[in-house]
């Protein structure tokens, strides 16, 4: 027998025959134990159709692996084989993980800023669209984009989806039957975006829809979260988002099965895939301190709040609606891309992650925020260029310069990287032309940098001569008069700036 050669956190898969008759998306189990030395883990398998049904394994440790199936059908029973897990390569860090309580890194250690966009139902457009759409992004430099599973009914979404994700039988949906060309093609894009280095976090239920998919009965919807777990799960570049705005679900939807998809993923998804779930009314907040909850993913406009929701949940906060660049009549489509930028600075300097969105309206009704295709604003140049300066420094995660009530930054935004020793303050809205506040120059031998956010560009800063007379706020002491009081940089008097104090060597 040969035994396969797979990388590290890549997918190991099993495809056997069995039984067609009836219906195996209902009556068939089937699930794989595989094991390593000492340890075993549990996997569970998935109907694809025709009398296939497969196995997909990733495998998070080095070394000869074996596997045995156990199924309700004979003819899948006890199964057994083999794989050798061998050294990623390439791009491979395998699936991103909370690390330092409020960040993220891949399995390898890499950290991950996470810069992210949305695109709900671009897997259900034409195909030469979704084609654009990958080429977009892989110019764009986002690096996650929370995509829908099933197809959006909305404003500027009305055309009909690529595929039905479930069978159509005499003019009517079986949600009893999955329409597995439609899963095949999904998992497909999903494996596009991993070859690309994209996180796909992959919304599993929505308000907007016209096929009743938002109507399907509580035994379908936990039998539909086990299938995507099982059949999803072994991709590393998955997240799960259990809902885009879940609070306008909840009349057919009670809070109890919400609490029971997170249970299902605890128990089917064996690589803890990260977990989340997104508010509609910014009052509407799941209790993401809940423990299958691993981050927060929210909505909200007031972006600096950031830090507050970081002290309330205790995890990682992403806001991955604060609002998208455009010029749509409604208000959460129409900020500038100026706004956009400000506010994913703020987001990040007070210790959390912001997302994008691009809703610029045209005749065709092609707006990237729905269905892809191209982006038009000008936000996305600015935010790819965010990432790379800030990947350059950032190591553990940037933390927030104190409690918000007790220290200057409640109104501009500072934060820090203890591993590269590097401080930003971002002045966003406001406009000094000399600043005296907080930065570390008399600890050790530091550059000072001018950080335009819009333009991108970034300018060394030399030490200025404190104004006389002025109380000088300098670590936990104020000064007053002396020209030696404190560090002082002069500033052009702009908005959108941001001082970057990093240590040498």
């Amino acid at each position: 027998m040969t035994v396969q050669n797979i990388e590290k956190w890549a997918i190991f898969e099993v495809s056997l025959e069995g039984p067609s008759d009836g219906n195996p998306y209902l009556d068939v189990t089937l699930e794989a134990e595989f094991s390593l030395k000492g340890r075993s883990i549990r996997v569970p398998g998935f109907y694809d159709g025709n009398g296939v049904y497969k196995l997909r394994f990733m495998p998070e440790t080095e070394g000869a692996w074996s596997y045995v199936t156990r199924s309700s059908s004979s003819a899948l029973d006890g199964h057994q084989g083999a794989l050798n897990c061998v050294a990623p390569t390439g791009n491979n860090r395998g699936p991103v993980r909370v690390r330092n309580k409020f960040h993220f890194a891949y399995a390898d250690g890499s950290p991950f800023l996470s810069f992210g966009t949305t695109c709900y139902a671009w897997t259900h457009q034409p195909l030469e669209v979704q084609e654009q759409t990958l080429q977009t992004l892989a110019a764009s430099g986002f690096n996650k984009i929370r995509m829908g599973i099933f197809p959006k009914h909305y404003p500027y979404n009305t055309n009909e989806p690529l595929h039905d994700v479930y069978e159509v039988i005499d003019g009517a949906r079986d949600f009893d039957r999955p329409n597995f060309e439609s899963f095949r093609h999904f998992e497909g894009q999903i494996g596009r975006l991993m070859e690309m280095g994209i996180e796909a976090d992959l919304i599993m239920f929505h308000p907007y829809d016209r096929w009743g998919y938002a109507d399907m009965s509580e035994e379908q919807n936990y039998r539909y979260v086990a299938y995507i777990a099982a059949r999803f799960g072994a991709y590393r570049n998955v997240w799960w988002a259990l809902a885009n705005e879940y609070d306008f679900l909840l009349n057919t939807m009670p809070m109890d099965w919400w609490d029971r998809y997170f249970q299902i993923l605890e128990e089917e998804d064996p690589y803890r895939h990260l977990k989340s779930i997104h508010n509609g009314f910014v009052t509407a907040n799941y209790d993401h301190r809940k423990p299958w909850v691993t981050h927060s993913c929210i909505q909200n406009w007031d972006v600096k709040q950031t830090q507050a929701w970081r002290d309330r949940w205790g995890k990682p906060v992403v806001n991955d609606e604060p609002e998208y660049e455009g010029n749509l009549i409604q208000s959460w489509g129409n900020i500038s891309a100026q706004e956009l930028v400000h506010r994913f600075w703020t987001t990040m300097m007070r210790g959390g992650y912001a997302g994008h969105g691009e809703t610029y309206w045209n005749e065709e009704e092609a707006i990237w925020w729905a269905k892809g295709g191209l982006l038009h604003g000008e936000a996305w140049t600015r935010l790819k260029w965010m990432r790379e300066l800030l990947e350059q420094d950032v190591k553990g995660g940037l933390e927030p310069l104190g409690e918000a009530a007790k220290f200057p930054w409640s109104r501009v935004s500072g934060a820090a990287d203890v591993e590269s020793g590097t401080t930003y303050i971002y002045l966003g809205e406001h406009q000094p032309r000399i600043w005296t506040t907080g930065l570390p120059v008399e600890d050790g031998d530091y550059q000072l940098d001018l950080i335009d956010t819009w333009n991108m560009t970034v300018t060394p800063l030399d030490k200025a001569t404190p104004p006389q007379g002025v109380a000088i706020r300098h670590g936990s002491v104020t000064r007053h008069g002396s020209p030696d009081a404190a560090f002082a940089v002069e500033l052009p008097g702009k908005t959108g700036l941001a001082i970057r104090c990093r240590r040498k060597g």
